[in-house]
């Protein structure tokens, strides 16, 4: 049988065929993807294609309640990291730098490669990337709850139980290793936490993932060495 790729949009109707419907639950192993050295935070960036283009991401108005802060104006007083991993069809793609930050992008050239940060002339959301590493920088001026879904919209990408970004097909979410049920948009954004997302099918079982972000983390921060996630 042909392999269907999530790519397209898969009518529920077959996905009994791929025994999910059915509550059987169709996994894959992931074999070693090939990766760079380890990027400009520290963190190893796989030799994948992103889900999306960061340049998707809002253009500085508010979104659900996050404002987009110039170099000036931001003020970093809750600051915790978490890792984002994504496979379509059981292969792994990415989250691409530059995701909440607008443009033009200040790259500051690292010899582990570009790391994206806010400039003179755009602003930060309190939710960005810096390097296409899967580290979802959570920096905001107070502790507060954040989720999978205020991710996605300031990337202006579209997060359901049938689609991830551009790619259609039923979604399987595991946080730190539990598959959750519910609404994938409703994921927390906790510190340190490790977010797998699978789209389409064989469903990768969860991939475990260790990091320690290093380097710069922003204007206006402490440091990526400060224990807040």
């Amino acid at each position: 049988m042909a392999r269907l790729s999530a790519r397209t949009a898969v009518p529920l109707a077959l996905v009994g065929a791929l025994g999910l419907a059915s509550g059987v639950t169709v996994w894959a192993s992931v074999t070693s993807s090939k990766t760079t050295s380890p990027g400009p935070e520290g963190v190893a960036i796989y030799n994948v294609p992103d889900l999306a283009p960061a340049a998707t991401s809002a253009t500085g108005a508010a979104v659900d309640g996050l404002t987009c802060r110039t170099e000036a104006k931001e003020v970093v007083k809750y600051h915790v990291h978490v890792e984002i991993e994504i496979f379509v069809d059981g292969v792994r793609e990415r989250v691409p730098a530059g995701v909440g930050i607008t443009r033009p992008y200040l790259v500051e050239h690292t010899s582990n490669g570009p790391f994206l940060d806010v400039g003179l002339y755009d602003c930060l959301y309190w939710l960005h990337t810096h390097a296409a590493d899967g580290i979802v920088h959570v920096e905001a001026p107070a502790k507060g709850s954040f989720t999978l879904g205020q991710f996605f919209d300031v990337w202006r990408q579209p997060l359901s139980a049938h689609q991830v970004g551009p790619v259609h097909g039923p979604v399987v979410v595991f946080l730190n290793g539990r598959r959750l049920s519910g609404d994938p948009r409703a994921t927390p954004l906790t510190a340190h936490a490790v977010i797998q997302i699978d789209v389409g099918a064989p469903v990768v079982a969860f991939q475990p993932f260790t990091f320690h972000v290093s380097g710069g983390c922003g204007a206006g921060t402490s440091g990526c060495s400060v224990p807040t996630g």
